[in-house]
């Protein structure tokens, strides 16, 4: 199983409600894609648990991600019909053709794909574009790879309800990350993913929790440590944090479920994740 560090969700440790933020996610981005086969690209897929979901649906599907454990993890759990390619591997499709769904993972960095341009019919970014210094780079490469057709899916959480987490290094509202995907696609429309109101306590919970302890950091010192130290800092830690705190909010403890969020065109500073569902990529 991979290391819960904050970076990912993992399944059975991390809490309830976040697994289902992105499962959410995920299932509103397999609404959009519509029938028939195609190529899907899912970008920061780690195991590859929601990349399968995609595959299952008789699309041919490439999960990339940096993380080679990761990506171990996705071939072991989804056997030899997932085939790994390696770092800087190159190819023209997201996945083999055939007649038959499948799925393969390859280790890239999401700003730096080896693919062609035009490459896939659908790309998923889910909970990635936060994550870089140059979230431009990511979105630059996503509307590169994509076909001239194509349909993108950026999903992010909404920066005034976000938790305080060192690894989400650049947070957006509506309006910055519509400006953002606007420079490298003509159609943008960003979307709330709501939570139901279960959820919304649940959330607003665990956010009270996670303050008394930030709190204890009286003189602000993990505002002054280089990222990289915060980080190392922050994975060790959370998992202890989630021990005492939060062990009724895992494996279901909560009640939380994906069927606790919703898509809505109405967007709060309470709305926990944006999804931009973009298209006509810019060349």
């Amino acid at each position: 199983m991979s290391r819960l560090t904050g970076e990912r969700p993992v399944e059975g440790v991390t809490p309830d409600s976040i697994l289902a933020i992105h499962a959410a996610g995920y299932r509103a981005v397999r609404d959009r894609l519509g029938d028939g086969e195609g190529k899907v690209l899912d970008l920061g897929c780690g195991t590859g648990f929601e990349s399968a979901r995609f595959a299952r649906e008789g699309r041919h599907v490439l999960g990339v991600d940096y993380e080679r454990r990761a990506l171990g993890e996705a071939r072991a759990r989804f056997g030899p019909g997932c085939a790994t390619a390696g770092a800087g591997a190159s190819t023209t499709a997201g996945a083999s053709g055939g007649s038959h769904a499948s799925l393969h993972v390859a280790c890239m960095r999401a700003e730096q794909l080896g693919l062609t341009a035009g490459a896939v019919d659908w790309l998923c970014s889910s909970h990635l574009v936060e994550h870089f210094d140059d979230p431009g780079a990511h979105v630059a490469e996503a509307a590169r790879v994509l076909s001239a057709t194509g349909s993108a899916f950026f999903l992010t959480p909404n920066a005034p309800a976000d938790f305080e987490n060192p690894y989400h290094v650049h947070l957006f509202g509506p309006a910055e990350l519509g400006a953002l995907l606007s420079v490298h696609f003509a159609e943008v429309e960003v979307l709330g993913l709501e939570a139901s109101p279960r959820a919304r306590a649940d959330l607003a919970a665990r956010r009270a929790r996670a303050r008394r302890i930030l709190a204890l950091d009286v003189f602000g010192l993990r505002r002054r440590l280089p990222r990289s130290w915060y980080q190392r800092a922050y994975a060790t830690l959370l998992p202890l944090a989630y021990r005492l705190v939060a062990r009724g909010d895992v494996a279901g403890g909560s009640g939380v479920t994906a069927d606790d969020f919703f898509v809505s065109s109405e967007i709060t500073d309470e709305t926990p994740v944006l999804l931009a569902v973009v298209g006509r990529p810019r060349r």
